[in-house]
């Protein structure tokens, strides 16, 4: 697709991969408007990417419905959705406590699937449309105290198939990005501690993938995309 004058719908657009998809489809001659929680946070994103501030939380309902409400007021139509919205919470099987589960799934599971539902009637309408999930490389094996974190990215890589089987033959291609570590905030905001070691990814590097599979020509697409470090030690 032409990302000139195309508009893109972005949550979790405040900080870290949000951000600098937002950035870089914005300076690809894209109308963007990015969702956070954090109004000042949000103000902030969107004086930086060029783009469109819109405060919701994606776990709910209402919220997700004037999310819509605003972006066609503001761009008359969507031609892309990324939802990037995503924590983590990382405890071990014995230590897991419902409420943060539940929290973790409502987010990156239930409000990934509320925002594509919305999207998704719009493309059909339309007959054209491009759904972009971040995942994480943690949706292709688990790992100890990942119950939450690694089995929500499961959950979303397997909504992403089901989506992709329904909505092709409407043209609306469904992709999968799959990022290895990332520097940005989110380890810090999980209680985890990260080596910002130079040679690690950095959300321009999701950026560019996920603008690179968006510029193929309409009728192909790339189903998903793992991203890796070349050598995050090195």
């Amino acid at each position: 697709m032409h990302l000139e004058n195309a508009t893109a719908l972005i949550t979790g657009g405040t900080s870290g991969i949000g951000l600098a998809v937002a950035k870089t489809l914005a300076s690809a001659g894209a109308r963007v408007a990015v969702t956070g929680r954090d109004e000042r946070r949000l103000a902030e994103a969107a004086r930086a990417a060029g783009a469109h501030p819109i405060r919701a939380d994606v776990t709910s309902e209402a919220d997700v419905e004037r999310t819509y409400r605003e972006v066609f007021n503001a761009f008359g139509h969507l031609d892309i959705l990324v939802n990037n919205a995503g924590f983590g919470v990382f405890k071990g099987l014995v230590d897991m406590d419902r409420a943060s589960f539940d929290a973790v799934f409502a987010t990156n599971v239930t409000g990934a699937m509320l925002m594509a539902r919305e999207a998704a009637r719009h493309f059909i309408e339309r007959n054209r449309g491009n759904i972009v999930n971040i995942a994480s490389t943690a949706a292709l094996r688990g790992a100890a105290g990942g119950s939450a974190y690694y089995a929500s990215k499961f959950a979303l890589r397997g909504m992403t198939e089901c989506w992709r089987a329904e909505l092709r033959p409407h043209n609306v291609r469904v992709f999968l990005i799959n990022p290895s570590e990332v520097l940005t905030s989110f380890s810090a905001t999980a209680g985890l501690t990260q080596d910002e070691n130079p040679t690690k990814l950095r959300g321009e590097d999701i950026a560019h993938a996920v603008k690179a599979a968006l510029e193929m020509d309409d009728r192909g697409f790339t189903p998903e995309l793992t991203v890796f470090a070349t050598n995050p030690r090195g």
